[in-house]
């Protein structure tokens, strides 16, 4: 069955935001005198919701503690994005647009806030290109759960059987056969291929523009 919708992650996907989330979680961290991690460990975290990345890199702190991360990190990502300016990764903005002619509806499933999705998307030009963005929080269960690929196909009145999740972490591709959908996973993000192969991802590629070979879309 034809591709009609593709359900895209964002950060380390379609945006090349690895600097800025890795300086952020970093200064964070500096200011509320936690632990340093390094740049791996930060990047490591990307695709959870912004707690759950500091859960994972301060296992150890309290709810109230991890409540100042997130708050601190919002702040100081205002500040950064200025300065660390995030870009498309290469060919998205031509991927886009062919798949956007050839009547594929997209949309994007992010475990950042929808309000940060909107602005970094418009700050890129693509956001015209989308039908439907979700956030985390636009709902209640995160990836890997399925929850945010089923109230997409919901929203979209397509079926998860003409519905393809592409990302660059096992999150994205867990999230998207738990909904029953084929899944494609970028290599040129935040996770290895190895990683990304024991997730189950039906398609690797390593370069956005590959979205258009045949045997993914079936067009």
């Amino acid at each position: 069955m034809n591709i009609k919708l593709i359900i895209f992650d964002f950060d380390g996907t379609l945006g090349d935001t690895r600097g800025i989330v890795v300086t952020t979680m970093q200064q964070t961290l500096q200011e509320l005198g936690q632990p340093m991690r390094s740049d791996e460990d930060c990047a490591a975290t990307i695709g959870l919701p912004l707690a759950g990345c500091f859960r994972k890199l301060i296992p150890e702190a309290t709810d109230e503690v991890i409540q100042q991360c997130v708050d601190t990190y919002h702040r100081l990502f205002d500040i950064n994005k200025d300065r660390i300016k995030p870009q498309t990764f290469p060919h998205v903005k031509e991927t886009l647009e062919e798949l956007h002619r050839r009547g594929i509806c997209m949309t994007v499933a992010t475990s950042r806030g929808l309000d940060s999705l909107k602005d970094l998307l418009t700050d890129m030009g693509i956001i015209q290109y989308f039908d439907y963005l979700l956030g985390a929080d636009s709902v209640t269960k995160h990836k890997p759960d399925p929850e945010p690929v089923l109230q997409t196909l919901h929203t979209m009145h397509i079926d998860a059987s003409e519905t393809l999740v592409v990302g660059d972490m096992p999150v994205d591709i867990l999230m998207g056969s738990r909904a029953g959908c084929r899944t494609c996973a970028v290599t040129y993000g935040n996770a290895t291929r190895e990683e990304l192969e024991e997730a189950g991802a039906d398609y690797i590629i390593d370069d956005f523009q590959d979205l258009l070979h045949a045997t993914i879309i079936h067009l």
